[in-house]
């Protein structure tokens, strides 16, 4: 039958004064104070309703029901203990993108999760849409765009403003800005796998034409760099030095874009909530409102 009431830091106690036979060795050996570990041993004492200890002024003994439970904790405490820990060979924690992935907060975020945690996260690229978080191949995912799809949640961190990709060759790459409508005149090139523009962010009768598909960023860069088209990316991929022969150019007036975490609604890593909050943290300290992140929402689906 079991005792309630009775949690790991009682036994963990139990056994270091059990092994001591000594409050203040037993205390240093636990970084706790010498009336802290009393009063656990105590509480243990009342809790199982026998005495675990005769104390004298000089030493510490071990009662006949004392000494049963400590033969029995030396051996199932540190199994417990290793059994608790995470699991070395066990799959990390997996975070899908498809392109662009941020060069600031996540890595504040996967530091500070692993380190909570002490589980693993691995982050994956996967050429698609939804980056694997729909397939089971990644726990959560970072997408940009305003993503609604059946049984996946999809948290909004912050919006970024877009910039348009251009060829050092076209006249473009010599401006300082240019307007949304203007783009809708100049040939465009489309990711089709995770890419957030299209052509339909235009108006009817007002969309640009289509010069290119591509199937990952790195096809779209490379016709980009080749001046097949230009190409929409969130700001904050211009600040990442990513081809010799592409310059950004700023666009005022584009839509906002939408960066989200998305992951399963219903059977999702447990994890999940605390990689979200340690997230939510990074964001507001490495974005502040700037830098391309200009405003936090909130989660939908």
């Amino acid at each position: 039958m079991a005792i309630p009431g009775i949690e790991l830091h009682h036994l963990r106690c139990y056994l270091a004064l059990a092994e001591e036979r000594h409050f203040t060795r037993a205390a240093d050996r636990l970084g706790l104070s010498q009336p802290t570990v009393s009063r656990t041993i105590r509480r243990l004492e009342e809790l199982l309703g026998r005495r675990l200890l005769e104390r004298t002024t000089r030493r510490v003994a071990l009662t006949a029901a004392g000494e049963r439970l400590y033969g029995e904790l030396r051996e199932l405490l540190p199994r417990l203990e290793a059994a608790l820990l995470p699991d070395p060979e066990a799959p990390v924690f997996r975070i899908g993108f498809a392109w662009g992935f941020p060069a600031t907060w996540p890595q504040a975020a996967i530091e500070r999760f692993e380190a909570e945690t002490g589980v693993g996260a691995r982050v994956y690229r996967r050429d698609a849409a939804l980056a694997g978080v729909d397939s089971g191949d990644v726990d959560v995912a970072i997408l940009r765009g305003d993503l609604a799809v059946p049984g996946l949640a999809a948290e909004t961190l912050l919006h970024e403003r877009r910039i348009a990709a251009v060829s050092v060759r076209s006249p473009l790459a010599a401006r300082d800005e240019v307007g949304w409508r203007e783009l809708a005149r100049v040939p465009l090139v489309l990711n089709e796998a995770g890419g957030t523009t299209g052509a339909s962010e235009w108006p009817p009768g007002e969309r640009p034409e289509i010069a290119v598909r591509c199937g990952n960023f790195d096809e779209w860069l490379e016709a980009v760099a080749g001046n097949r088209g230009v190409g929409v990316v969130p700001e904050s991929i211009g600040r990442q030095r990513v081809h010799p022969f592409v310059s950004f150019v700023p666009i005022p007036d584009a839509p906002l874009m939408p960066l989200q975490i998305v992951f399963p609604r219903h059977n999702g890593h447990p994890l999940t909530r605390r990689f979200l909050a340690h997230a939510r943290a990074t964001v507001r300290q490495c974005e502040g409102g700037g830098g391309g992140g200009v405003a936090r929402k909130g989660r939908k689906g």
